[in-house]
């Protein structure tokens, strides 16, 4: 099997959920080999953790460039590491910077590219990349029939499972373009932790809707959500009527997400909301409607007031950790 590069997501100096979800992935398809890109200092650290989950190799690059300027130092790196080592497929997570290089990536290798994964496996002429389309109500299955598949897969698409290799080191001095220096970075504010997960790469969400009522309401869903050690969704609605941050919306025009366990609570199941998190393994609802749209999707549902459902479950798992 052929070398498999998988762009490994890094932040303060630590290896993000997702790119080992993707070395997990890239053992199916070849041999992976993990591209760190601008850790600084942290780069053997980070290449230790790529060898645990299966890198054979681990390429480094660093510079100011990574750090100073936008997407194109890293669309660069990748493209030169590619060239060299003509590989079988590139692996990028499905963010919204993440799909941005491997679309530009595509374009200068003249390869095709798919994007927003949920599976990939290998295929008689190739990776096969499994989307989930038209909110979710369908699964198409792609491959990429001219030059090096570059496939964005969504996070939570597997579980990451540990599997050591040799992870050998090999320094690359990348030859960065005109264009890498378009677009500086000018300053940087820090985003206030919650102490939750990262939304798009918890394995459980709780989402709350316009059924909370108000933006207090919100107080059931948070203390739920801890009690799971969950990340906390908001529907558009309840966005919208300002009782909740834009970045946490999920939906088609907020995040998708695909958790082991969603729990959406006051949520009609709006086909707009369907789309963020449809592909979600399990689905459960606390609506008291009991003709809500949502409940055809769900495994789970609950028709109840979830001000009363809500607290009696916090409870029960806060009573069962101990």
């Amino acid at each position: 099997m052929g070398e498999v590069l998988v762009l490994v997501d890094h932040v303060d100096g630590q290896v993000r959920k997702p790119a080992l979800e993707l070395l997990t992935l890239a053992r199916r398809i070849g041999e992976p080999s993990a591209v760190v890109l601008g850790a600084g200092d942290a780069a053997a650290a980070i290449a230790a953790k790529a060898a645990e989950y299966g890198a054979a190799k681990v390429y480094t690059a660093d510079g100011a460039e990574f750090a100073d300027y936008l997407v194109v130092p890293k669309v660069d790196a990748l493209t030169q590491i590619a060239r060299a080592a003509d590989p079988a497929a590139i692996l990028v997570t499905s963010s919204g910077e993440g799909k941005e290089i491997a679309a530009r990536t595509a374009l200068r290798l003249e390869s095709g590219i798919i994007t927003d994964a949920v599976d990939v496996v290998a295929g008689e002429s190739g990776p096969v990349a499994v989307q989930s389309v038209f909110a979710a109500s369908f699964q198409v299955s792609s491959r990429v029939s001219r030059g090096v598949p570059v496939i964005t897969v969504k996070p939570n698409a597997v579980g990451p499972e540990p599997a050591p290799a040799a992870g050998a080191v090999e320094s690359v001095s990348v030859e960065f373009s005109a264009g890498a220096a378009g677009t500086r970075v000018v300053a940087r504010t820090p985003r206030v932790s919650s102490g939750r997960p990262e939304l798009t790469e918890a394995a459980i969400v709780v989402s709350g809707g316009r059924g909370v009522g108000a933006a207090e309401g919100f107080g059931v869903v948070e203390e739920l959500a801890d009690a799971l050690g969950a990340a906390v969704g908001a529907s558009r609605a309840a966005v919208d009527a300002g009782w909740y941050p834009h970045t946490n919306q999920v939906g088609q025009t907020g995040k998708q997400v695909s958790p082991q366990l969603y729990i959406a609570n006051g949520i009609s199941g709006a086909i707009q909301h369907r789309a963020g998190m449809q592909t979600s393994k399990t689905i459960v609802a606390v609506n008291k409607d009991p003709e809500a749209p949502i409940f055809d999707l769900v495994d789970f549902g609950v028709v109840g007031d979830l001000f009363q459902v809500l607290p009696q479950l916090t409870a029960e798992i806060k009573a069962r950790k101990g």
